[in-house]
């Protein structure tokens, strides 16, 4: 039976064409896979799907039923539920305040704040998100907040839920926790729309796939059906590409990114790296591993409790990102929504923020940063519709696009990146690992610290942390399966 079903929709924004007579169908209690590009048309969909707009035309239906008016909000979240890759959680509140926003409990008028702490708490552990309802929200990691919504989305009561790259910034074991909840509801009923850019995901969780290309629907098909090549072509319209090819370094340069004996109470101990100009170095491990504390560290986001960092032989000020940034250190952080770009600014003021020379005596002129702009638009292929674009009108992989070019913008020695290609799509992703390769071939060394083992993949040396510590060193061509046990804690 089918339990969702958009058909021949089309939604138009002036001149541009976002769906195009596009449509997909649920069958009741599957978990079906939308993927596409950028750009493609999904998130224009989910906004349809959820009752946030209207489209064009076109019709959808929810078990055989015409869907409900868009002013009646209560009767969209009885029937769908969703799960963003940009998080809805507000961080000056709760996580219980969050989980039961507009529904709290009263008595005599009144918040019920211990009934709510109850059934959040109850809910939390319901879903296995061991998190105190009392925390603030904003104190929450990334994994964290990504729990907190998805199970927020499962309270609403709803049988059909669209996760929107629900995995992206999770660890291994997260994920498994989370894919093991999705087989469980799905066993009981729920539909799931499970949007991912990590295809590895879709045939492990999904039973059905539809791509979207061109803001057009071009295929459906059973995923045990359908091989990895011809989803993949489906989705860029051409062969698979391979992600970052590039010559491993030989030369023995030296030492440009040294960390020594860095560590930082409860977090990370005594931990030394080395990546030399040229270099790629891939840094991988669970979320509670510290990689990514170390990566803050490193960019002056944190000061360490013991250990020195030098850059250039240049030891930069403790926890000071100024300081970094002047000893030569680029970034890109974790989270671009959050840590990465100023969402109402253009794409040429986010790009050039790290750039001070684009004018004399200090001062910036327009003209200088446009040029500059312009030339990172083009070098990075950055599609937008100019420099003066606000950059939260573009797409997940050309917003962190911008990102990256901001971060080379200053020309740095040592290049950090985290998590570079989450939420991004197959042919973004492409794009953006081959310009690390170029900035390595040009000299630069890179650190690479992820969860993706395909933005590792073309590093010269990848290191495993483990509770803090660095265990285990693998030279280029590892073994997919031994490298994981690693981060798993598993000795081969």
């Amino acid at each position: 039976m089918t339990a969702v079903e958009a058909r021949g929709i089309t939604k138009r924004y002036g001149a541009t064409t976002a769906l195009d007579d596009a449509g997909i169908a649920l069958t009741g209690g599957e978990t079906h896979a939308l993927v596409g590009r950028n750009g493609a048309g999904k998130s224009t969909l989910v906004s349809i799907l959820t009752g946030l707009q209207r489209a064009d035309a076109g019709t959808v239906t929810f078990d055989g039923e015409p869907a409900p008016p868009l002013a009646d909000r209560d009767a969209w979240r009885r029937r769908v539920a969703c799960v963003y890759q940009k998080s809805t959680i507000i961080p000056t509140l709760t996580v219980g305040e969050n989980l039961f926003l507009n529904r709290q409990r009263t008595r005599r008028g009144l918040i019920d704040w211990r009934g709510l702490r109850r059934n959040a708490t109850e809910l939390l552990d319901r879903y296995g998100v061991r998190i105190d309802p009392g925390t603030v929200a904003g104190d929450l990691t990334v994994e964290q907040s990504q729990l907190v919504e998805i199970a927020r989305a499962l309270s609403f009561g709803a049988r059909f839920i669209i996760l929107d790259e629900p995995t992206a910034r999770l660890d291994a074991a997260a994920i498994d926790r989370l894919f093991e909840r999705m087989r469980d509801l799905r066993g009981s009923g729920v539909t799931f729309l499970f949007i991912s850019h990590h295809l590895q995901e879709v045939y492990e969780v999904c039973q059905t796939v539809t791509v979207f290309r061109d803001a057009r629907t071009v295929l459906t098909a059973p995923v045990a059906e359908l091989p990895h090549d011809d989803l993949v072509r489906a989705m860029t319209g051409d062969a698979a590409a391979g992600l970052m090819s590039r010559e491993g370094s030989t030369a023995r340069e030296a030492a440009v990114l040294r960390v020594d004996g860095l560590t930082r109470a409860g977090t990370y101990e005594d931990v030394s790296l080395t990546v030399r100009a040229g270099e790629m170095v891939g840094l991988v491990g669970s979320g509670s591993s510290g990689k990514n504390a170390l990566a803050q560290t490193i960019a002056g986001l944190h000061k360490a409790d013991a250990g020195t960092i030098t850059v250039g032989g240049t030891a930069p000020k403790p926890g000071s990102v100024p300081a970094a940034l002047a000893a030569g250190i680029g970034y890109l952080p974790q989270d671009r929504h959050r840590e990465g770009l100023v969402p109402l600014l253009s794409v040429a003021e986010n790009a050039t923020m790290t750039v001070g020379r684009l004018g004399p005596a200090g001062m910036t002129l327009p003209a200088r940063r446009r040029e500059a702009a312009v030339a990172m638009i083009d070098r990075y292929e950055i599609r937008t519709s100019g420099p003066d674009q606000p950059v939260n009108g573009l797409s997940g992989g050309n917003a962190q696009k911008v990102v990256l070019a901001r971060a080379l913008a200053s020309d740095p020695k040592a290049l950090v990146l985290v998590s570079p290609t989450a939420g991004v799509d197959v042919r973004s992703k492409e794009s953006l690992l081959n310009a690390v390769a170029d900035a390595a071939a040009a000299g630069t060394a890179v650190l690479i610290v992820s969860d993706e083992l395909d933005d590792v993949r073309g590093c010269d040396r990848v290191l495993v942390m483990f509770h803090g510590r660095i265990v285990r060193e693998e030279a280029r061509g590892w073994n997919d399966t031994e490298l994981v046990a690693a981060v798993e804690g598993v000795q081969s």
